[in-house]
């Protein structure tokens, strides 16, 4: 080897510094502070809540609603019919939603807030309904 000198003789072969305060820190402490930094956490549930289909309402026609108005009158007349209901749920966070088919026991149909009650407590817009069976 070289008898050359260097800047830094004096303090090369010095033991690390070591805090009597605050106790040195793991490898795994150390590496975890340059891991990535997830500023767009919430991100990726904003992409698949906007990437879920919902399907849009179908509108129904004069005579398709009167033929649904003609099964509910028939069906106030009956004591707690059984009955297959299609009916759209609309969507609470964004345009449109999802159809929905239930089958129940008719509790009661309620003219004044145009909606059917079931015995389970489900309540369906009348206005909502697509099929009744």
């Amino acid at each position: 080897m070289t008898d050359q000198t260097t800047p830094y003789d004096d303090i090369i072969h010095l033991p690390h510094p070591t805090s009597d305060h605050h106790p040195r820190m793991s490898a795994a402490e150390r590496a975890a502070q340059f891991s990535p930094f997830a500023a767009l956490t919430s991100y990726g549930d904003v992409i698949r809540e906007t990437a879920r289909p919902t399907d849009r309402k179908i509108e129904l026609d004069e005579e398709a609603r009167a033929e649904l108005d003609r099964r509910l009158r028939l069906l106030s007349s009956h004591v707690h019919p059984q009955v297959t209901i299609t009916y759209f749920l609309p969507d609470d966070r964004k345009t449109g939603g999802v159809y929905m088919t239930v089958t129940g026991t008719i509790k009661r149909i309620d003219d004044v807030g145009h909606s059917i009650l079931l015995t389970d407590g489900s309540v369906i817009p009348a206005e909502d309904v697509l099929e009744i069976t």
